[in-house]
């Protein structure tokens, strides 16, 4: 039987630009068909903003690869129209558990709160991401929508111009040349775009070598994220569990530094650590094997003129923690209705310079993370070691040790505290709502907040009656009103807090962009100046 990974999903087809006399100008070239770029491309596609994907491959991933998709990404993922496949699909969990040694030293719940639609995180193979994307794309396509991928279609040239980006495109049939009005560079960690266009990628560089696991077995191990530090069955070491669909395991064993990669590839040197992990006579067979370092770098600016960056293209960080894909969506969340708003003309360019802003921030955010985490996992020197042992032996009796503990803070999206998109706020109201944050789901009588607020500008009051419509310099905004007594404790506590009343300018990203605690249509109007990048002008 075939496997997924192995049949061509969107074959090499020979395109109409091909025969052009002169190369054909598109509105949005996206780079790569990965989970960022096949994101990026719905979103655009969604906004009946004609978009071409070109990609040098022509199938799904190889491996699992990415497998933890956080809470945000499914809430980005119900945006994009294919949320409920990715969770039908996936493992669903809340629960990690801290080894040390041969013990359980302590467990947490991801999303110990009732009230949301999504858990915190699920597992599902980064193959199956894919899949669904592509799935989702084609339905766009026999919707209508202008969206195109091109597979077996290798970028081997970008010429940057004033208003536009020549592409060189290499396939089977020979080189042709498009332009790209605009043109986002989702080509991965290697990135061939960064390199053409001779541009930065500066950071920390890791040793530690660790080996992935992909393996299909059938195990009584509850679906949690299963954390050792210096495991018996891997002394002085580290090693993580994972949960996938159709029977597959993630193991992560660390390997130290100087290793032989190809060696320990090997299934005869793999098969014999996975057995002392798991015992001698637990049968399994392997899937995917890889070995890795890692890196926690970014490009010092994510755009340059008409060419954007996201995924990890733009910002790289280690495996600990989940945040690579899941930032990545988070900056096709963030680009797509920018960049829809600006080639439309009712935003000016400099809008994409608030993406460059909050994804740069994002990056910091996530890269501070993670290096944080690679060195308690991994300590440089005895001391470390001693102090992250100390910690360790703490957290099993006493609570306060335990936020000390970092196997990997879990992915969760940033808040954008400083942007020149944030407008006005008020005292009084909750501070995981505040400007710059991302809206929180909770139910309402007749479904989930975050789905009412879907795409585009909303208004949302709650216990504050706002217009059902109001246009604004040509563009929509939604309202969304909540009575007080219709309002569940949930909203009550995410929106209101010691208020009585609150009304929120929500983002077509679903983060808020500015709140009071009643409706004034002048306040409305300065504030969506603002989101829309132009300042305090009404």
């Amino acid at each position: 039987m075939t496997k997924l990974f192995e049949a061509p999903l969107y074959p090499y087809k020979r395109s109409q630009d091909q025969d052009a006399a002169a190369p054909v100008r598109h509105p949005v070239v996206i780079i790569g068909a990965g989970p960022v770029g096949l994101a990026t491309a719905i979103d655009l596609a969604q906004a009946d903003v004609p978009v071409v994907v070109l990609d040098d491959n022509d199938k799904v991933s190889v491996g699992s690869r990415a497998i933890c998709f956080s809470k945000r990404s499914l809430e980005i993922f119900d945006r994009l129209g294919c949320g409920d496949e990715m969770v039908d699909k996936g493992v669903v969990w809340n629960v990690g558990k801290v080894f040390f040694g041969d013990r359980q030293v302590y467990d947490f719940n991801l999303l110990p709160e009732q009230g949301h639609k999504r858990p915190a995180f699920i597992n599902l193979q980064q193959y199956y991401c894919e899949l669904h994307l592509v799935e989702r794309i084609r339905a766009l396509q026999v919707e209508g929508k202008p969206v195109e991928i091109r597979g077996g279609s290798r970028v081997a040239n970008l010429n940057q111009r004033e208003d536009h980006t020549l592409v060189t495109v290499e396939t089977v049939d020979g080189a042709y040349n498009l332009e790209a009005e605009w043109l986002i560079a989702c080509d991965g960690a290697g990135s061939p775009s960064r390199r053409m266009l001779d541009l930065d990628f500066v950071g920390r560089v890791f040793e530690d070598n660790f080996l992935i696991a992909d393996v299909i077995m059938k195990a009584d191990f509850p679906t949690e994220r299963w954390f050792w530090f210096d495991p018996p069955f891997n002394k002085d070491q580290s090693a993580l569990l994972h949960k996938q669909p159709d029977g597959v395991w993630r193991i992560d064993l660390q390997l130290g530094w100087d290793i032989d990669k190809e060696e320990e590839k090997k299934p005869e040197n793999v098969i014999p650590r996975l057995k002392q992990m798991l015992g001698p006579d637990v049968e399994f067979d392997l899937e995917w094997v890889s070995i890795y370092t890692f890196q926690c770098r970014r490009m010092e600016k994510f755009r340059h003129g008409r060419v954007i960056f996201a995924g990890d293209s733009a910002h790289q960080v280690s495996p600990f923690g989940a945040r690579g894909a899941n930032s990545g969506f988070q900056d096709a969340d963030n680009l797509g209705w920018k960049l829809k708003l600006v080639i439309d003309g009712k935003a000016p360019e400099s809008l994409l310079d608030s993406y460059a802003f909050e994804r740069e921030m994002a990056a910091d955010e996530n890269i501070l993370q993670s290096s944080r985490s690679t060195d308690f996992i991994t300590p440089k020197s005895e001391i470390s070691r001693i102090f992250r042992d100390a910690v360790l032996d703490l957290s099993e009796h006493h609570a306060f040790a335990r936020p000390l503990v970092n196997s990997g803070r879990l992915s969760v999206p940033c808040v954008y505290d400083g942007s020149k998109l944030n407008g006005q706020d008020v005292e009084g109201l909750p501070a995981r709502t505040r400007p710059g944050s991302p809206a929180v789901d909770a139910p309402l009588a007749d479904g989930w907040l975050l789905d009412w607020l879907g795409s585009g500008f909303h208004l949302l009051g709650i216990g504050a009656e706002v217009p059902e419509k109001l246009l604004i310099d040509g563009i929509e905004i939604t309202g969304v009103s909540v009575a007080t007594s219709a309002a569940g404790e949930e909203l009550k506590a995410r929106y209101l807090g010691d208020e009585a009343s609150a009304v929120y300018l929500i983002r077509p990203d679903q983060h808020v962009a500015s709140r009071w605690t009643g409706y004034d249509r002048t306040a409305v109007e300065i504030a969506f100046a603002i989101a829309l990048g132009k300042g305090g002008e009404a």
